[in-house]
């Protein structure tokens, strides 16, 4: 499958692009992460993906409203 052929497939499954899914993914990763485990946010960054955990937890904020450390305070 070209990758021309998996992007407009992905798309038409899901209603976003590649990039976005799979930030989705990981950053529902970070959600379970920061609820059930006792890792700090950089350590969580790192786990699910991320190289920069500043980047990461604008990420976080965009996408939920809140940050992770705000985040794992409420949950």
């Amino acid at each position: 499958m070209s990758r021309s052929t998996l992007h407009r497939k992905l798309v038409a499954l899901t209603g976003m692009p590649i990039v976005r899914y799979v930030r989705m993914l990981r950053l529902g990763k970070a959600k379970e992460l920061l609820t059930s485990t006792e890792l700090n946010i950089s350590e969580v960054a790192y786990a699910v993906g991320f190289d920069d955990p500043k980047y990461f937890s604008r990420q976080f904020s965009d996408e939920f409203g809140v940050s992770p450390a705000n985040f794992r305070h409420l949950g």
